[in-house]
């Protein structure tokens, strides 16, 4: 990986190289997951392994000094630092289990008096193989041995007053070289369209995609386009399902398209309430008449945009629209809200917001309304807790990378307000891009090379669960790439290790019924991961409507610290394949991980609940939910003595649980006389708090009689009027 930014100013000038013995080893011989006994795979001379391979460590004195430098073979030239304490480490992974031979770290003046050199198969068990206290700078050689895929250097007592500093870190070794290797990087195949100033009918190009993808909500097309660094003029980019427009630029202010990038509703009579699966983001935009239309619902995304105006969000004529998410923007003029039902907006600036129909929510937005709930809906917080902006693809001159944003706590504004984004980049030889036609096998060999995995647009059947096994591993889906889980297995599991991103693509639940679809940590994970969670970000699971789907549950989350960031969880309540049996799936998201963050959940039409939390420490920032349509009877959703499955419960086992901004709405259209005793469920402790809450019966089809537990008036008064029922903090 190469950091980008402004190099800050360098306080010191580096000493000249120089020899020096290690002032103490204490060799560890480790057991566990570094095997010494005698190894059986194919042997040559020991290697320098490490260079050019991802690289991370646990903080950077600045953008200069990120970790890749110490592994890029430039060995006076560029180096990483830490910030200045102690307990810092650098860890490079090698891409595969290698056998360890020695290491050689190059100090720079500011060096390690004491640290150790660790090695893990998976980058989460360490196991110490040497360590070393009376350092004394210079070039140390240290031998090595046993086995590891990751090599750390884990500094714990620094020479100088500044952080540990090294020009260069080199892992030597043997790995077993008998099988093939999958290449890195290569073409985006050709459902990707690179855009540049110079490209002929840039028009014509959008409008053909446009006219195959504005109705086709089922279709199996995926369409990605993607505009190089420069200016564009005259443009209306019409964006239609599966489809999505980007930047390649670092920053949004690198691409600017004088024009509109639209989304309306005229394909279904001006109802924008289907306008699924789409997304924009890292463009600088200058509307023709002042104003952005972007009528939108629920898995379509608007991130790192920049408007030079106003933002529309409802669809032309002012038919209803269902909500949809904004982060990491800047919108200079107003946006208009209108006939959205709901809207998150994170971390972003606006000029102004009008109008607020059930459950506007905001938090870390300058420019937003005050907290004004129940009228106007809105909610809002100062901050986020914590985030971490999506991962994406740009240039990098004429190179393709995948930028990872750092971590950002009780942050505020976009990331890109003050110049460079915070974080790393990742070149795309480091990736296996994935093109339809992939197995799962192939793919899981990537991901056990060490490679990260950039899908394509297009629909990927997989016949054996993709297992994320690596930490800090990025899977990245351009053009809503999609994964469909065939003869019942789970689409996807991460393991319980730190860093891993999944962001931009759908899962779509196969015909067989699958246990889970996706998975972050198996059952009964414990690890820390609170300074490097996990995130999930656009990242949509369907069960029905392009076809027979089921799943008992769509997403559980085991992991603490996960970061769920913008996901709709939909069970089909149209299109192909939905049914009350047909489409079965009794419940959405699960939630045991301590300490796990959502901001921005959809989760709609389950059997029986659609969210449960049974982690500690939990919050959610915005909810919005719908029961499923297409109950039967009463009969059906009675759960024991309780009318109903609730849309968010909180197990009674949890005794410190917040949210904002939550809101569930019924339709009972096959059965209008069902009843639901409550939409939220939680247990009466002080430190389960909810905030902003709200039920609506869509037309008195179906109605509540409480808004949370027995708190909150019943819908039946409002009758057909579609008038909420609100409770404003609980208990």
């Amino acid at each position: 990986m190469s950091s980008v930014g402004s190099p800050p100013v360098l306080r010191r000038p580096a000493p000249t190289v120089r020899r020096a013995t290690v002032g103490a080893l204490v060799a560890s011989l480790a057991g566990g997951l570094l095997a010494l006994g005698p190894v059986t795979t194919a042997q040559a001379a020991p290697a320098l392994l490490s260079q050019g391979k991802t690289a991370t460590a646990s903080s950077t004195e600045g953008a200069a000094y990120a970790a890749s430098a110490a592994v890029d073979g430039n060995l006076t030239g560029t180096r990483w630092a830490s910030q200045w304490s102690d307990n810092q480490w650098l860890q490079v992974d090698l891409g595969r289990s290698a056998t360890l031979s020695s290491a050689t770290l190059v100090w720079e003046g500011a060096y390690g008096k004491g640290y150790q050199i660790q090695a893990s198969e998976n980058g989460t068990d360490w196991r110490t193989v040497t360590t070393v206290t009376a350092g004394d700078g210079g070039t140390d050689e240290v031998s090595l041995s046993g086995t590891g895929r990751y090599v750390r250097m884990n500094g714990q007592t620094r020479a100088t007053g500044y952080g540990f500093s090294l020009w260069e870190f080199q892992v030597y070794g043997t790995t077993d070289t008998t099988g093939p290797t999958l290449p890195g990087g290569g073409d985006l195949g050709p459902n990707v369209h690179v855009i540049d100033p110079s490209t002929p009918n840039i028009q014509g190009k959008l409008d053909q995609v446009f006219q195959q993808q504005e109705s086709a909500q089922f279709g199996s097309g995926r369409h990605a386009f993607l505009f190089k660094p420069g200016t564009y003029n005259g443009l209306n980019a019409q964006i239609g399902f599966y489809t999505q427009i980007a930047g390649l630029g670092l920053r949004p202010g690198d691409t600017t398209i004088n024009g509109d990038v639209t989304v309306d509703a005229g394909w279904f009579n001006g109802n924008a309430t289907q306008n699924f699966w789409r997304g924009a983001e890292g463009l600088t935009l200058n509307p023709v008449n002042g104003t952005n239309r972007w009528a939108v619902s629920q898995a379509s995304s608007f991130r790192r945009m920049h408007v030079k105006g106003g933002l529309n969000l409802a669809p032309n004529g002012y038919g209803w629209a269902s909500g949809g998410y904004i982060a990491d923007s800047k919108i200079d003029g107003q946006v208009g809200n209108y006939s959205q039902q709901q809207w998150y907006t994170r971390e972003s600036s606006i000029g102004g917001w009008s109008n607020s129909v059930w459950n506007q929510t905001f938090s870390g937005v300058q420019g937003a309304p005050a907290t004004s709930f129940p009228e106007p809906r809105y909610t809002t917080l100062d901050t986020t807790p914590i985030s971490r902006e999506k991962p994406y693809l740009y240039l990098d001159g004429n190179e393709y990378k995948v930028f990872a944003p750092a971590k950002r706590v009780n942050a505020r504004g976009t990331s890109w307000a003050n110049g460079a984004p915070q974080g790393e980049s990742v070149p795309l030889s480091q990736f296996y891009v994935v093109k339809p036609g992939a197995t799962a096998a192939t793919i899981n060999q990537a991901l056990a090379q060490g490679l990260h995995l950039l899908f394509t647009p297009g629909v990927y059947h997989v016949d054996q669960t993709i297992n994320v096994n690596r930490a800090n591993t990025i899977v990245l889906g351009l053009g809503l790439a999609t994964i469909i889980p065939d003869n019942g297995v789970t689409a996807m599991k991460v393991a319980d290790v730190d860093g891993v991103r999944l962001a931009g693509f759908l899962i779509d639940a196969g015909p067989v019924n699958s246990p889970t679809l996706l998975e972050l940590g198996p059952q009964n994970s414990s690890a820390d991961h609170a300074a490097n969670p996990t995130t999930v970000q656009d990242v949509y699971i369907r069960i029905g409507g392009a076809g027979a789907g089921k799943a008992t549950t769509s997403m559980v989350v085991n992991s603490d610290d996960a970061i769920i960031d913008h996901t709709w969880v939909w069970r089909a309540d149209h299109g192909e394949g939905w049914g009350w049996e047909t489409n079965r799936a009794d419940y959405g998201v699960r939630v045991n991980g301590d300490d796990v963050l959502a901001t921005g959940l959809f989760v709609e039409h389950f059997n029986k609940y659609d969210v449960e939390w049974y982690g500690e420490r939990g919050r959610t920032i915005f909810y919005q939910n719908e029961k499923a349509y297409d109950a039967p009877n009463q009969a059906a959703i009675q759960n024991g003595s309780t009318k109903g499955y609730a849309a968010y419960r909180v197990d009674d086992s949890v005794n410190t649980h917040e949210a904002w901004g939550l809101g569930s709405y019924c339709n009972y259209n096959v059965d209008p006389t069902i009843v639901q005793d409550h939409g939220f469920k939680a247990p009466v402790k002080p430190g389960v708090k909810f905030h902003s809450l709200l039920v609506v019966s869509l037309g008195g089809m179906g109605h509540y009689n409480h808004v949370i537990n027995d708190t909150g008036a019943s819908t039946i008064p409002a009758g057909t009027s579609t008038v909420p029922s609100t409770v404003v903090s609980f208990p």
